[in-house]
């Protein structure tokens, strides 16, 4: 999104959590009963806490261990965060939110001064933003207090002790529960209801959906080690029905799908965006189009909101602010979707990549490490990106399924103002495996091109900027590596001329990083570090052989033609000249202040001809898809890409 500072978003009795009610002495003895093995060498008190809160709170409040630890999963994936919110003010493994403790206190800040239209064609568009007044907040933010209510613990201890976190996530079940006149049984098929209310969705197809997530874990069971070293399992019961019937007698809304494009597995209802005039002959906030019939669909840019869904959602109904296609939330996966497929929504910057792209924005704040995206928004989206990659032909790899971050600047003034989201806490190798295509090696070890692929827990490079102290972001896990000008990390970083400034560790400073699932041609080695060709320059990052941070992979790559010094780069594969028909101006063909220099190689995707869609009238008798004679390929230059002409280059297979 455009990431501007600005923008916006029982049961009767109390009970006291028991905290013995699994001995530590029959500790090592839980993870096997439940179908995984313990680490044989990790000290008991330190690793199996959080499985013994889960049997706890399940024997306290009668609640399926297995239901439990589910719901969980969905939250959090059972880390913790350090005690720190998430985006929607959602604490602990059971993402109990409490918004008004969190979001009010939330610091965020602006990552770039980019048109969002990205057409040279037309005037800047840089809307003033309007925080929208604070109302009222729903029952999905603010769960925490309710389960503080139901267990008698002081709400500070439910946001800070992981344990109390999972007693009041097992209260709030058994309330739900017993609203809906269920039974507290034993049976993991009979909680389905109560899950679905758990999420806080105020309509059904959400709340199903979310369910439905809860009972696809509890069939397919999960184990793994959580951000603090806790070991948590849980046994897959692959037969396992649900009563889905139940959701009948929870009273919730119908959603307003009106012709949503969406796959039937997730919740999405309808928030247009408005096409309408206004002002002195101006409009907003999209253009109309007839894609993929005029025009093919490449891209998917994954944004986040630098907002709350609340405000969000009045922004996106605003003519005069800028557009995106969906928005997902960050408490339970629903989808909004504001702008057709066929359209042309303006999100990313760059007038090439709007005309030829799909933007998703997700509940978030780049600069907020401990923000986090929960599990069901993660696989919300990643069920909306599978069934749009696979309506419109979209490859499923870094080259076609970009970050805002990645989209290249579409001329020189225009690159220090590019958007940076969603930034180095988007866990990009989680996402992909969602997606069904998990990053991974896929060549021999001497191959000429690698793809980053950091393991992203114990991946923590320092960043600065999260808050306005200047002080280090929290520690957290990372996407992305860290570039430097010499194998040493007391060398200089990798310089980006194109942002006019020098490189520093800023959260929002794109000029010496990489991204997890990026692929890049190798230039050199050194004992434990690798060099990469990037911004025309040797870019180095620590790779031992024994905790890599990037895999070898196959690829194709394009080098300067035979007897060129250098090639110049591009933001937009723009038409030529000749191309365009007497009544579109032509557009100019400017490259970056980038070149490719003899000897370096950069890994190629797509070759595509120059293109331009000539849409600068509110009617759209006037508009026009321009197709040019020129070819390009898309490149992975520097963090973004970019393109080169076909005929400056020579294309070759990387060695394997």
């Amino acid at each position: 999104m455009r990431g501007s500072a600005t923008d916006p978003t029982s049961t009767p009795g109390h009970r006291r959590l028991r905290r013995t009610a699994v001995p530590l002495a029959s500790a090592a003895l839980l993870l096997p009963l439940l179908g995984a093995a313990p680490a044989p060498t990790a000290p008991e008190h330190a690793t199996h806490r959080l499985q013994q809160a889960f049997a706890t709170a399940a024997a306290d409040y009668h609640v399926p261990q297995s239901v439990l630890l589910a719901v969980s999963y969905l939250q959090s994936r059972w880390d913790r965060h350090a005690g720190a919110p998430s985006v929607t003010g959602g604490y602990g493994p059971m993402h109990l939110t409490d918004a008004r403790a969190a979001i009010a206190g939330t610091e965020h800040f602006a990552e770039g001064t980019e048109d969002a239209r990205g057409d040279t064609a037309r005037a800047a568009l840089h809307p003033v933003v309007e925080v929208p007044a604070e109302s009222a907040v729903p029952a999905r933010l603010r769960t925490l207090p309710r389960a503080a209510e139901l267990t008698g613990l002081p709400a500070a201890e439910l946001r800070t002790d992981p344990a109390a976190n999972v007693a009041g996530g097992a209260a709030l079940l058994a309330a739900a529960q017993k609203e809906l006149g269920e039974p507290l049984s034993a049976d993991p098929a009979r909680w389905y209801g109560a899950v679905a209310r758990f999420s806080g969705a105020d309509d059904r197809a959400t709340a199903a959906a979310y369910a439905d997530d809860v009972y696809d874990v509890l069939r397919t069971g999960a184990q793994r080690t959580t951000d603090d070293g806790q070991l948590v399992a849980l046994a897959a019961r692959p037969r396992l029905t649900a009563d889905t019937a139940q959701l009948r007698r929870a009273h919730l809304r119908t959603l307003p799908t009106d012709g949503t494009e969406c796959p039937r597995s997730v919740s999405c209802e309808s928030v247009p965006a408005p096409y309408a005039e206004f002002g002195d002959n101006d409009y907003g906030n999209h253009d109309l189009g007839d894609r993929p019939a005029s025009q093919s669909i490449r891209y998917i840019v994954i944004h986040d909101t630098e907002g709350a869904w609340d405000g969000v959602m009045k922004l996106i109904q605003d003519p005069t602010y800028v557009s995106w296609n969906y928005t997902i939330r960050s408490t339970d996966g629903l989808i909004a979707q504001h702008v057709k497929a066929k359209d042309v929504a303006w999100h990313a910057g760059n007038w090439y990549i709007n005309a030829k792209s799909i933007g998703i924005e997700h509940e978030g704040f780049l600069a907020a490490p401990d923000a986090w995206y929960t599990e069901a928004m993660y696989r919300s989206s990643a069920r909306l990106v599978r069934y749009l990659a696979r309506t419109y032909g979209i490859p499923l790899d870094r080259q076609h399924i970009l970050g805002h971050d990645t989209v290249p600047g579409p001329t020189a003034s225009s690159v220090p103002g590019m958007h940076t989201d969603p930034g180095p806490y988007w866990d990009w190798r989680h996402y992909f495996q969602l997606l069904g295509h998990p990053l991974r090696r896929t060549a021999g070890r001497h191959s000429g091109v690698l793809t980053i692929l950091p393991d992203y827990a114990s991946n923590r490079p320092v960043y600065t900027g999260c808050t306005s102290k200047g002080q280090p972001c929290a520690e957290h896990g990372s996407s992305e590596v860290r570039l430097y000008t010499d194998h040493d990390e007391t060398a200089p970083l990798i310089k980006d001329i194109g942002l006019r400034t020098d490189p520093t560790d800023g959260v929002n400073d794109l000029s010496s990083r990489v991204s997890t699932g990026q692929s890049y041609a190798v230039a050199d080695r050194w004992g434990d570090w690798t060099a990469i060709w990037y911004l025309g320059q040797k870019a180095w990052f620590r790779n031992p052989p024994k905790d890599p941070t990037a895999v070898p992979a196959r690829g194709l790559v394009v080098r300067p033609r035979d007897g060129l010094a250098s090639v110049p780069v591009y933001g937009r594969a723009y038409p030529e000249k000749e191309a365009y028909p007497a009544d579109v101006p032509a557009q100019s063909v400017v490259p970056l202040p980038y070149t490719i220099p003899a000897g370096q190689k950069y890994v190629a995707g797509d070759e595509v001809p120059g293109e331009y869609y000539y849409a600068v009238t509110f009617t759209p008798d006037s508009h026009r898809v321009v197709v040019g004679q020129d070819l390009y390929y898309e490149i992975q230059y520097g963090h973004r890409v970019a393109f080169v002409r076909a005929a400056d280059v020579t294309l070759e297979a990387a060695a394997r």
